[in-house]
């Protein structure tokens, strides 16, 4: 009785391996089949505020704005991204404890378009783990960049930007991303409300006395162009 009880134990130590070996199979072949995406593509929807002379809070005078954007990642960690963003901008004098000597009463609301450029840094390996050892889902992250601001109060407006910011990106799937993130633009023109220095005080700097804008969005992104294993295997 006892060798046969042993027998049985034995058959089903056998079994539960097989089947554990069955089951961590497909995740085995999915390592080391699962590519690792150079190119993400994708668009967000978001909120853009203007602080300037007639916006003191960035909380303030919100407005929807459309992104549309692509990114190429070099590594898990750093990525270099390209932005074109539809919105408009709207603020007012009114319930603002400021006087403006030639102004009585100014409000504006028209539109403005953002075309950028940042490089990211991921402060961890951001992928699902099946195309890079120790990568994550889940990832805060980090931005500076350079873009061009046009709007158009009473004529056509243009000045440079630097977008400053950071966020979370999280992988939904193994192509699919999503994130949520918030930048400050800091510009060089004082134009963007359509009054050039409403205090009538001359100042000199880049940034000085000049308008800037928040954004707030979220986006989705799908991964394209997978990278060649024969040619750049970086992970031995």
């Amino acid at each position: 009785m006892r060798i046969c009880s042993t027998y049985t134990m034995s058959r089903k130590v056998k079994y539960v391996l097989a089947f554990c070996l069955f089951t961590l199979l497909p995740f085995s072949a999915k390592a080391q089949t699962m590519p690792e995406y150079r190119l993400e593509i994708g668009g967000g929807i978001g909120l853009v505020a203007y602080e300037g002379d007639f916006n003191s809070s960035i909380l303030k005078n919100q407005q929807p704005m459309l992104t549309l954007l692509a990114k190429y990642k070099f590594d898990p960690r750093r990525a270099v991204a390209m932005n074109v963003s539809f919105g408009q901008v709207k603020g007012s004098s009114k319930g603002e404890n400021t006087y403006y000597p030639n102004l009585t009463g100014y409000s504006f609301k028209h539109s403005l378009v953002d075309v950028g450029w940042r490089f990211e840094y991921n402060f961890w390996p951001y992928g699902t783990g099946f195309e890079y050892r120790g990568a994550k889902r889940l990832t805060p992250y980090i931005y500076i960049g350079a873009g061009v601001t046009f709007a158009k109060p009473d004529k056509t407006e243009m000045g440079v930007n630097m977008p400053l910011g950071g966020g979370v990106k999280y992988k939904v799937g193994d192509r699919l991303n999503m994130a949520a993130e918030w930048t400050m633009h800091f510009s060089t023109n004082d134009r963007l409300d359509g009054q050039k220095d409403p205090y009538g005080i001359r100042s000199s700097g880049l940034f000085k006395n000049t308008d800037c804008y928040s954004h707030l969005r979220l986006s989705l992104t799908y991964d394209l162009w997978a990278k060649c294993r024969t040619c750049h295997n970086d992970r031995e």
